[in-house]
């Protein structure tokens, strides 16, 4: 019915575990699935902007996207992702991580947060943003838009409402890249928590931090802005008219 290439692509896709339980019938359990880190591949180019190029990679979507929390000591963490994609070989690469910390006694913690985030954004020529909205998140938009103006940054927010359990949404996000060796993790972010994040993951829920993950899951899932080389210069076009008629 369908050509052997045409199934191995799909299978490349999907990853096994999804391509096992949805073309084989054959159910796999959440429970038997993991995040591996060793499958992530690792790179240290940054993104060049006037080829739109991480490497020999063309990329073709940008997304940035924020999980946010109170920030304080021994609660859920507050963290940003930004992402990079190549969408004709299904590549991903995960940028660029903020985990974001303040103290206990700070009495504007999201007036704050939105400050680094905006850095966070000039930093990396960003002016598009995913917010997760469900609880805390609920007043971040407008905090954001009052910083943006009071900052001159032209600043779009996606506001994003989330209805599927927090690890249903990193497995499925995650777990196809990771097992078709489509993930690739920038070098600076093994000095954060998101790999030992990976490490600790699973599927039935722990005690143990995942919010980095679920940024970085949140950051894949929204739709991406497109990417265009710009340092290209143009070339005029002139017409032959040594013709008759």
């Amino acid at each position: 019915m369908f050509p052997v290439e045409k199934i191995y692509e799909l299978k490349d896709i999907v990853g096994p575990r999804h391509f096992s339980a949805q073309m084989m019938l054959e159910y796999v359990s959440e429970e038997r699935a993991q995040l591996d880190p060793g499958a992530v591949h690792f790179y240290s180019d940054e993104f060049d902007a006037q080829t739109a190029r991480i490497g020999d990679n063309n990329i073709t979507g940008v997304a940035f996207y924020w999980d946010p929390s109170s920030g304080r000591q021994n609660r859920d963490g507050s963290v940003c992702a930004l992402i990079y994609r190549d969408d004709k070989n299904r590549n991903v690469f995960v940028h660029d991580v903020l985990y974001m910390l303040v103290d206990d006694d700070d009495i504007h913690p999201l007036s704050n947060q939105c400050d680094a985030v905006l850095d966070f954004m000039a930093k990396h020529h960003l002016t598009r943003i995913g917010i997760e909205t469900n609880g805390i998140g609920n007043a971040l938009p407008e905090i954001m838009r009052d910083k943006a103006i009071k900052h001159q940054i032209n600043l779009n927010i996606a506001q994003i409402s989330n209805h599927i359990k927090k690890e249903t949404r990193i497995l499925n996000t995650l777990e196809p890249l990771l097992s078709t060796g489509h993930l690739f993790i920038h070098e600076k972010i093994k000095q954060t928590m998101l790999l030992s994040e990976m490490l600790a993951f699973t599927p039935i829920g722990s005690k143990e931090h995942d919010d980095g993950l679920d940024a970085v899951a949140g950051a894949i899932s929204l739709m991406p802005t497109p990417v265009r080389a710009f340092g290209k210069t143009t070339r005029p076009i002139r017409a032959n008219t040594e013709f008759q008629i």
